[in-house]
């Protein structure tokens, strides 16, 4: 398996790896009246707006893994409430229990801006299938998109999870994000300085992976 910078053919298999691991890293198919839910939130507006910054994880076969991500969340939360979430609003028009949480509130663009946003003005999304899991994967994919983060001058990156996902979290910090106060009861925010970040191990990936993402 390789890291390489995402291709447009790669985007029905962006929408798998999305619904596969869309239950807090388990198999969320079949979880909501239709698997797009979590794609047209958490994966298909980023690959199509900044697919610059988006890495996979190829078996040779197929994208297993990636990493998503903006570079400005302030621009994102409102393109999505805009511009994007109209396009494919009309597919929940009558959602159901299961989905109506996370439906509601989607096209406020405060909903991302986190308080320490101006300092970390970047986000990720990042899931691996079970094959990709436990074998560097996500170290390198978070170094690559870091690496193309601080060729562009981003200050900062966050990301937000659920704060029952203790795993995950030991994985970020052992990256080097740091808890941010804007973390709650139900969701922890790791932010990160991206000179942090370029001296943490992204000089190889940034070699080998500019090409194009």
């Amino acid at each position: 398996m390789t890291i390489r910078p995402y291709r447009p053919g790669d985007r029905a298999d962006i929408y798998d790896v999305c619904v596969r691991t869309g239950r807090t890293g388990l198999d969320a198919t079949g979880l909501y009246s239709t698997d797009d839910l979590l794609p047209d939130i958490y994966a298909l507006p980023y690959v199509d707006r900044e697919p610059e910054l988006a890495f996979v994880v190829d078996n040779g076969e197929r994208v297993v893994g990636y990493v998503i991500a903006t570079a400005d969340t302030r621009e994102f939360a409102l393109w999505f409430a805009e511009t994007w979430w109209p396009t494919v609003a009309h597919k929940y028009s009558g959602t159901g229990a299961a989905e109506a949480p996370v439906v509601e509130g989607v096209t406020d663009p405060r909903r991302m801006l986190i308080d320490e946003v101006d300092e970390y003005p970047a986000h990720l999304h990042i899931d691996l299938l079970p094959d990709a899991q436990g074998q560097g994967f996500g170290r390198r994919l978070v170094d690559a998109l870091r690496a193309a983060l601080a060729e562009r001058g981003v200050r900062g990156l966050h990301l937000t999870m659920g704060a029952d996902n203790v795993n995950a979290g030991a994985f970020y910090e052992r990256l080097g994000f740091s808890r941010l106060a804007s973390s709650t009861r139900s969701a922890t925010t790791y932010g990160m300085p991206i000179s942090v970040a370029a001296d943490a191990g992204g000089q190889g990936n940034r070699i080998g992976l500019r090409s194009n993402q």
